[in-house]
Formats: C-alpha cells, sequence, structure tokens
C-alpha cells in the first residue's frame, strides 16, 4: 500500500473541496492515516530555534485543517447519505445512530408507560463493566450491583461497575481504559 503524500497545501486543498460542495467528497480511504504518519514523523523530528517553531506552527494548521475537515464531512453525513466516508467517520456516525435509538427507546418506555423497562434500563447501565486503570491507591469499594472490588494500587486494572468509575473518574481516582474490539 503506497502512502499518500501529505503537505499542507493538499489538505488544504482537500479542505476547500469539502466546503464548495454539498455532498461528502470523495477522499483516499487512507487519508487520516497518512496524516497521523505525517504528524508523528514531523514531531518526531528535533529541531532547534526557529526551525522547531515553523515545525509547532506547521502542526497547528494541520490540526486546524483536519479538524475542521472532519466536522465539515461529519456534518453533511448526519444530513445526507453516507456516501464517500472514510471508516474512521463511519465509527464516529455508529455512536450517533445507537444514541438515537437509545433515544427511542427510551422515548417509547416513558410515553408508553413502561417503567419495570425503564428501571431495567437504569439498573444495568449503572452496572454495566468498564475497565478502568487506577492512578491512586484505593480501598475496597462496593460497586452499584453491591459486589465488592478492591483494593486497589497504583497502575492496578479492573473491572468495574460504570456508576463507581465514573465516581472514580471525577474525583482523578482512575482512569477509563478504551478497549477496541
Amino acid at each position: 500500500m503506497e502512502e499518500l503524500e501529505i503537505d499542507v497545501n493538499s489538505l488544504y486543498a482537500t479542505l476547500l473541496r469539502e466546503t464548495e460542495n454539498d455532498t461528502t467528497q470523495e477522499v483516499s480511504p487512507d487519508l487520516y492515516i497518512s496524516i497521523s504518519n505525517f504528524v508523528s514523523k514531523l514531531k518526531s523530528e528535533g529541531y532547534d530555534g526557529i526551525e522547531s517553531k515553523v515545525k509547532d506552527a506547521l502542526v497547528m494548521i494541520i490540526t486546524d485543517i483536519v479538524s475542521l475537515l472532519l466536522k465539515i464531512r461529519l456534518e453533511k453525513a448526519l444530513n445526507a447519505t453516507h456516501t464517500n466516508l472514510m471508516n474512521e467517520e463511519k465509527f464516529i456516525l455508529d455512536a450517533q445512530t445507537e444514541m438515537e435509538e437509545r433515544k427511542e427507546m427510551i422515548l417509547s418506555g416513558l410515553l408508553n408507560g413502561k417503567s419495570k423497562f425503564l428501571e431495567s434500563i437504569s439498573q444495568k447501565h449503572k452496572t454495566k463493566p468498564i475497565v478502568v486503570r487506577f492512578l491512586k491507591e484505593t480501598d475496597q469499594i462496593v460497586g452499584a450491583d453491591l459486589e465488592k472490588y478492591g483494593p486497589f494500587k497504583i497502575e492496578d486494572i479492573a473491572t468495574i461497575p460504570y456508576e463507581n468509575a465514573q465516581a472514580l473518574i471525577t474525583k482523578n481516582i482512575v482512569a477509563k481504559i478504551h478497549l477496541e474490539d
């Protein structure tokens, strides 16, 4: 697989083409990977003085262009068809679709008097297992599922209920670990 040649001018041209058209434009499916590799290479190269400042400015410009490009492409996809989307964009939109389905499920439960169904969803969500890494030593806790967890040392990895994980994340005691499918 030959990697795309990435530079600020080509990224700007891609952004411009995207803004000038109402539909999502066809781009290389490897665009985001190529951009990531380009930025990684830029960041890893050691420069001093003015060259370092130029490199940092270039990374900031690329960040702004890519952020805007992604935002525009996703907005178009939400308002129209999902044609010409890259896999990374489809990944983001899958979450949007799931959110809409969940919203409809809750509305249906609310409007059809299905309080037991709503209680069930609430309990399942509170006790949904979340993988976390401990940033601080923590004594044993009782989970939202009434099970005991811990004690934990710094850098321990554990699966705990969502409600407990959220409380510990807020207090900077744990960090959520994102496991890829």
